[in-house]
């Protein structure tokens, strides 16, 4: 059950942040928590610090990351490969690297779509 200050205010932080095209930090996560589940601050803080914390390291040892409704985090192997410098078309080795990857689910792609068309 949500506590009675999960409804006292409008759900503005993260919303409003999305809509002034700004970037949504940790922080605002947390306080959506806050709002939502009624947790204290510090608890939803470290809540959101967990969630980050379980995603990076599942990543890191080289696991998919799929969250219902929303995408597929997935950390791939880049092998090595020569690039050209735009500015002067010398040719550069880029060495191998590991990469984030980050598929959207349909149900994001039609919600971001949607949005758009407001």
């Amino acid at each position: 059950m949500l506590s009675p200050r999960a409804h006292s205010a409008p759900n503005k932080g993260y919303r409003e942040a999305a809509m002034a095209g700004k970037t949504l930090t940790r922080s605002d996560l947390s306080e959506g928590v806050y709002r939502e589940v009624g947790l204290s601050r510090n608890e939803s803080a470290e809540l959101v610090e967990s969630v980050l914390r379980h995603i990076s390291g599942a990543l890191a040892q080289g696991e998919t990351v799929k969250i219902s409704s929303f995408g597929t985090f997935q950390a791939r192997d880049k092998g090595r490969r020569i690039g050209r410098n735009p500015k002067t078309g010398e040719e550069v080795p880029i060495e191998p690297r590991r990469v984030l990857v980050f598929r959207p689910s349909h149900i994001l792609k039609d919600r971001i779509n949607a949005a758009g068309e407001s």
